[in-house]
């Protein structure tokens, strides 16, 4: 016998619907997430080929998913053993999954694990392209994930947890400069320096020769400045075991076509009121695998080797891939 309900009156409909507004929100459980891996050649045309500079091949993938909002991989984090990676969209989701690697250590594989939406400051679901355009991830001391969202422009840092995205962020104090910066030439790398400083890196204005830079140490941002070559664009940054900083440039235009390199920044050169410039160690074109890469994790393997991962925004766009390469660094 079912009971009976009392129905609510207006008065206390009211009431119980202001008390839900008033609560904060609560973030979503994240979901399952599905995806695929397909071996992609390090050069299609020469298989025997397996280094560019510096960067020694180990394997890569393309990357599927029947999940709508898969793609447009901005910012990259891959754990110390390698098993787990974490990624950002700019569209304002948030991915894990676990990485597969066969006897010798070559990148093989990937299995989704979860995903969901980067929530706001009251956990809210981040709407509209202004406000979820995440763009770069870097890990923290205390285990918490700084995110630089560009468009509108800032830093929001996620608390540590077992998936530290799926939580609701607290403003991260950003540097006075960084609200002058136009809407897509914001923060397109962080990364946490040896001795826990955060470095970020803009992308900048398209006709300058140099990209705006900040390095926050004792809670106060200083600025330096990243001096550009060509038509390449920093698009990601991260610190190497021995305190330099490895930065992804990008060309990808019709005129030039598409094209990536890597630059190595020394340590000691990190210092406020900096013009950084370093060493080209490696450039990729074709007719080796490339596209959009705009994410870099790096991380030291159990034998020594640095390894380097490159994942690629491919702007939902069916001539474009979501591809994860492995290399190693030689030193």
């Amino acid at each position: 016998m079912l009971n009976a309900v009392t129905p609510m009156t207006p008065s206390l409909c009211t009431a119980a619907l202001c008390l839900a507004l008033a609560l904060p929100a609560v973030p979503a459980m994240a979901e399952p997430l599905e995806l695929t891996a397909s071996a992609v050649p390090f050069d299609a045309t020469d298989p025997e080929r397996d280094r560019a500079g510096k960067l020694v091949w180990r394997g890569g993938i393309e990357i599927t998913s029947p999940n709508p909002r898969f793609g447009g991989l901005s910012g990259l984090l891959v754990s110390g053993d390698g098993a787990e990676l974490t990624a950002v969209s700019d569209e304002g989701h948030w991915f894990t999954a676990r990485l597969a690697y066969d006897e010798a250590g070559r990148l093989t594989g990937i299995e989704g694990r979860a995903t969901g939406a980067l929530h706001g400051l009251k956990g809210e679901h981040l709407t509209k392209k202004r406000r979820q355009d995440s763009e770069s991830l870097a890990r923290l001391p205390d285990g918490s994930v700084a995110v630089a969202f560009e468009r509108k422009h800032r830093l929001w840092r996620y608390p540590p947890a077992a998936d530290p995205l799926a939580g609701r962020p607290a403003p991260l104090p950003a540097p006075p400069q960084l609200e002058s910066l136009r809407s897509n030439s914001g923060i397109e790398g962080l990364a946490t320096l040896s001795d826990g400083a955060l470095f970020a890196l803009a992308e900048g204005r398209r006709e300058e020769a140099e990209s705006p830079a900040y390095l926050r140490r004792e809670e106060t941002w200083s600025r330096l400045r990243y001096r550009r070559h060509g038509t390449f664009r920093p698009t990601g940054a991260a610190t190497l075991p021995g305190g330099d900083l490895l930065i992804v440039e990008r060309r990808f235009n019709i005129i030039d076509g598409v094209g990536v390199r890597l630059r190595r920044i020394a340590a000691a050169r990190i210092v406020p009121g900096a013009l950084l410039e370093g060493e080209v160690i490696a450039a990729l074109a074709a007719p080796l695998t490339v596209d959009n890469f705009e994410g870099i994790a790096v991380r030291r393997a159990a034998g020594g080797e640095t390894l380097v991962y490159l994942v690629s925004d491919d702007n939902f766009k069916p001539v474009q891939r979501t591809l994860l390469l492995m290399f190693a660094l030689e030193d």
